[in-house]
């Protein structure tokens, strides 16, 4: 599974791009994307999503 970053919530702050241990996450355009082949959700890594731990957004970052 992946997660999405909703485009028209994303103020391009860019804090979860470093958060993510599988580099999945880029900007584009001003704001930023997840690459969902490279999304893990952090399994493997953390107890849970370290983007959506880090966004100051509610909401910006679910399920795809």
């Amino acid at each position: 599974m992946a997660l999405k970053i909703i485009a028209s919530m994303c103020t391009g702050c860019s804090a979860c791009e470093p958060e993510c241990p599988n580099v999945a996450i880029r900007e584009k355009g001003g704001t930023f994307v997840i690459d969902p082949k490279k999304c893990t959700e952090c399994e493997g890594h953390f107890d849970s999503p370290q983007c959506i731990a880090v966004c100051p957004v509610d909401g910006c970052i679910k399920p795809a």
